[in-house]
């Protein structure tokens, strides 16, 4: 019954013989269940890895809306389980605070940590969530993939400017039109480059996260 409300359950004994329970589980965080629900509508595959038992870990998942579970791996399976998600061809995000979640915070794509957890978890991780609180994930995440458009955006600025620029620099419109381009007009044509890919990335800043 215990583990069936999410709870983890340790025997105690006296000379061998078992003669109570102790129920010990952490609270859910407030944010935790508006995390998981955006998430999922944003097109992420939940998967929760926990080395307790089968029950308690179902019954926590349940509460969250997850419905891919893994209870009683070790920290080399859970290392294990991120490999295999790569393999077949999944970007991986792992989030944890352990030193059991580190082998897997490292094997990731993304090792995300909190930033109460563990010290070796925060190192095996890319990216540690200071705060503590879990919607800095959803809004690290809507982060990184408004920051690898912006960087396609400036690529194209980039080239389109090089482009354009260096076949009038080599006269190409010479011949036709008996134009070529200045130093100077060189010159301000490639700090309008740098101005365009700047401007552009402090669009950044206005990012709804």
């Amino acid at each position: 019954r215990l583990r069936e409300l999410g709870q983890t359950v340790i025997f105690v004994g006296i000379d061998g013989m078992a003669v109570g329970l102790l129920g010990v589980a952490d609270p859910l965080k407030p944010e935790a269940w508006e995390v998981v629900q955006q998430l999922k509508a944003d097109g992420r595959r939940l998967v929760m890895l926990s080395g307790d038992h089968e029950a308690s870990v179902r019954a926590i998942a349940a509460q969250l809306g997850i419905d891919e579970v893994a209870a009683g791996v070790l920290p080399d399976q859970k290392a294990e389980r991120v490999r295999e998600l790569r393999a077949a061809g999944r970007t991986v995000a792992m989030v944890g605070d352990g030193i059991n979640d580190a082998p897997a915070l490292a094997e990731a794509d993304v090792g995300i940590a909190m930033g109460a957890g563990t010290d070796i978890a925060k190192q095996a991780a890319a990216v540690t969530l200071v705060s503590g609180d879990l919607r800095g994930l959803g809004r690290a995440m809507r982060l990184s993939e408004a920051t690898m458009r912006n960087v396609g955006q400036n690529l194209l600025f980039a080239f389109g400017y090089n482009a354009l620029g260096v076949p009038l620099a080599a006269g190409v419109l010479y011949p036709f039109v008996g134009v070529l381009l200045t130093p100077a007009f060189a010159a301000a044509a490639m700090s309008l480059s740098s101005v365009s890919v700047i401007g552009n990335a402090l669009r950044l800043r206005s990012v709804r996260l």
